[in-house]
C-alpha cells in the first residue's frame, strides 16, 4: 500500500473540495509547482466530458455556461494547471473574473486578479469596468474606487468609460464629495477628458443631492468646455426641480429643451407628468400626456405607470383600466404593485366583476399574474361573500403558478369568514403539501373560523398543534381563542388558556389590558387574577 507525503495528501485532500476563498486558489495555483504527484495519482477533470483539445474560445465557452461558481473556478484552475499544452489568456480570466464578480464572489476575484497581473498578460479596460460596476452594485463604493485608481497597474490606460462607471457608481452609493473629488482631478491625476456622459453624471450626483443651483452652473458652463447638453442633460435637471417641487423652473427646462432643438423622450414627459401628479394637477398631466401624440413620441411603460397611478388615487378606475390595457396592447407588463392599484381602487367602487375581467385579459395576454394581485382580488372577492369565485380564481392561477402563503391565507381567511371549515381544510392539507408553511396568522384565522361556528373548543387543538410544530402564538391567537370560549360558555378552558398565554409570554406589552379586558370578565373576577398570578409568581 502507497504511504503518501504529509504534503502530497494535503495537496489531493484540497483539490477534492470545492474552491470557496483566496487561500484556496492561492493553494491550487502553487500546488503543481510545489509538489509533483506520481503517475498513480492523476487529478481528474471537475466536469466529463473533458475535450481532449483545448482552446480559450473554448474554456470561455464552458465557464460561462456553468451555473455552479465553484464548478466555474474549477474548470478554470484544472483547464491552467493539468491540461497539457494549455495556457491561460486574457479573455479566459476576464470570463472568470467578471462571474465572481457579477455572483459577488469578490475574494476568489481579488485573488484571480492579483495572478492576472502577475502573468503580465496584456489586458483590457472592459474586465476593469465590469468590476467596478460590481462593486458599486453590492454597495462597496470605496472598493470600485481602489479598482480605478490600480487599473494602470495592469498597463492599461484608463479612459473616460472606467472613470464615468465609477462616478455612477459613486453616486448610485451617495458619495457625492467623491464624485466632485474624482471629476476635479480626472484631468490632471489621471489624464482623461470628460465627456456629456461624464458631466450628465455629475449633474445627477448634483440633483440627488438637491443642489440645483451647481447643477444649473455645470450646465451653463458645458458650452465652454465644447460640449453641448443632451436630452439626458435637461431631463436630469427637470426631474431635480420635479422632486424639488418646483414646477415653474421644471416648466422652463422643459421649454429650453425644444429652444436647444431637442425633442423629449417618453422619459422626460413622465417626469414632467410625475410632477403635476405629485402636486395634485391631474389635468395638467393630461394635457402633457397628449402633447406627446402631438409631438409623435410614444408612451413607455413608465409614462404609462405614471398616468394609472394618478388616475388611481384620483379614484378614476375608467380611465386607469383603459390606459392599462393600451399599455398591455403594446406588450408592456405592468409591474405587480400598479396592477394592485388598479385593482383596488375597481373594488372599492364595488366594480370586483370588471377586476376579475381585467385579471382575466392580463392572462390572455400571456402577463401571468403574482401572488400579490391574484390576492388582492381574492381579499375583494370574499369581502363581498363571493368566497367560491374566489377558490374558483385561484385554482386558475394554481395551474400556472405556485401560491404563497399571502394567497393560501387570503383564501383561507374568506373560507372561514364564509363558515366554509371542510374546504379550508382542503386548503390547508394542499398548501402543507407544497411545502408552504402555516404562519400564526394563519392559525389565527382558522382559531376564529371554528369560533364563528360555535366550536371554540377545536381552536384548544388547533394551539396545541401550533406549538408542537414550532410556531409561536402572538397576543391575537390567545385573544380569538379566549374570546371564542367565553361566547361558547367554555369558561372552564379560560383558565387554562390565560395562564398558558401568561407562561409564554403572549400578552406581551398590553399586560393590563389584556388581563382586565379577558380575564376580569370572567365570572371568578379579581379572584381568578389573583390566582394566576401567584401560580405563575411560584
Amino acid at each position: 500500500m502507497r504511504i503518501l507525503s504529509t504534503h502530497l495528501y494535503q495537496v489531493l485532500t484540497r483539490l477534492a473540495k470545492p474552491i470557496n476563498s483566496i487561500s484556496d486558489v492561492r493553494f491550487l495555483a502553487t500546488a503543481s509547482q510545489m509538489t509533483a504527484l506520481p503517475e498513480s495519482y492523476v487529478v481528474k477533470p471537475p466536469i466529463k466530458p473533458w475535450p481532449q483539445r483545448l482552446f480559450p474560445k473554448r474554456l470561455v465557452f464552458m465557464i460561462n455556461k456553468q451555473q455552479n461558481l465553484d464548478l466555474a473556478l474549477q474548470i478554470f484552475e484544472y483547464a491552467g494547471k493539468y491540461h497539457p499544452g494549455f495556457s491561460h489568456n486574457y479573455e479566459t480570466y476576464c470570463s472568470i473574473i467578471s462571474k465572481l464578480s457579477r455572483a459577488r464572489a469578490f475574494e476568489p476575484m481579488e485573488s484571480l486578479l492579483c495572478q492576472l497581473h502577475e502573468s503580465q498578460l496584456k489586458c483590457g479596460e472592459n474586465l476593469f469596468i465590469d468590476v467596478i460596476r460590481n462593486y458599486g452594485l453590492s454597495g462597496k463604493p470605496f472598493l470600485a474606487l481602489k479598482t480605478f485608481v490600480r487599473i494602470e497597474e495592469f498597463k492599461v490606460k484608463r479612459s473616460v468609460r472606467s472613470l464615468n462607471t465609477l462616478l455612477n457608481t459613486l453616486v448610485q452609493n451617495k458619495r457625492y464629495h467623491l464624485v466632485h473629488a474624482m471629476f476635479r482631478d480626472c484631468r490632471t491625476k489621471y489624464g482623461i477628458v470628460p465627456n456629456v456622459f461624464t458631466y450628465n453624471i455629475l449633474i445627477k450626483g448634483l440633483c440627488e443631492k438637491r443642489d440645483l443651483k451647481a447643477a444649473v452652473k455645470v450646465l451653463d458652463e458645458m458650452p465652454s468646455m465644447g460640449l453641448i447638453p443632451n436630452v439626458v442633460t435637461y431631463t436630469t435637471i427637470l426631474g431635480g426641480y420635479v422632486s424639488l417641487g418646483d414646477m415653474v423652473n421644471a416648466e422652463k427646462v422643459f421649454g429650453e429643451l425644444f429652444d436647444r432643438g431637442w425633442l423629449p423622450d417618453a422619459t422626460t414627459f413622465a417626469i414632467l407628468m410625475d410632477g403635476y401628479c405629485k402636486q395634485g394637477t391631474l389635468n395638467d398631466a393630461i394635457k402633457v400626456m397628449d402633447n406627446m401624440e402631438e409631438y409623435s413620441v410614444e408612451p413607455n411603460d413608465v409614462t404609462y405607470g405614471v398616468m394609472i397611478e394618478a388616475y388611481c388615487k384620483a379614484k378614476k378606475s375608467g380611465e386607469a383600466c383603459n390606459l392599462l390595457d393600451d399599455m398591455l396592447d403594446k406588450n408592456y407588463i405592468p409591474n405587480s404593485a400598479l396592477c394592485c392599484k388598479v385593482i383596488d381602487v375597481l373594488c372599492e367602487q364595488d366594480k370586483v366583476d370588471d377586476a376579475c375581467d381585467l385579471w382575466k385579459r392580463m392572462l390572455k395576454k400571456n402577463c401571468m399574474p403574482d401572488n400579490a394581485i391574484t390576492s388582492t382580488l381574492i381579499h375583494w372577492l370574499c369581502k363581498e361573500g363571493k368566497a367560491w369565485e374566489a377558490r374558483k380564481l385561484f385554482d386558475e392561477f394554481e395551474h400556472g403558478s405556485i401560491p404563497s402563503l399571502l394567497t393560501y391565507n387570503t383564501l383561507i381567511a374568506g373560507m372561514c369568514e364564509q363558515g366554509e371549515l371542510n374546504e379550508v381544510g382542503k386548503l390547508w392539507d394542499d398548501m402543507v403539501e407544497k411545502g408552504c408553511t402555516p404562519n400564526a396568522f394563519t392559525y389565527n384565522v382558522l382559531i376564529k373560523g371554528f369560533s364563528n361556528v360555535g366550536k371554540a373548543k377545536e381552536g384548544i387543538r388547533i394551539l396545541e398543534e401550533m406549538l408542537e410544530t414550532g410556531c409561536s402564538p402572538n397576543r391575537l391567537t390567545y385573544s380569538v381563542l379566549i374570546e371564542g370560549l367565553q361566547e361558547s360558555e367554555i369558561k372552564g378552558e379560560v383558565d387554562k388558556i390565560v395562564s398558558m398565554a401568561i407562561t409564554r409570554g403572549g400578552v406581551c406589552g398590553s399586560w393590563d389590558l389584556f388581563l382586565s379586558k379577558v380575564v376580569c370578565n370572567l365570572d371568578r373576577g379579581m379572584r381568578t387574577l389573583d390566582k394566576l398570578l401567584k401560580e405563575n409568581a411560584a
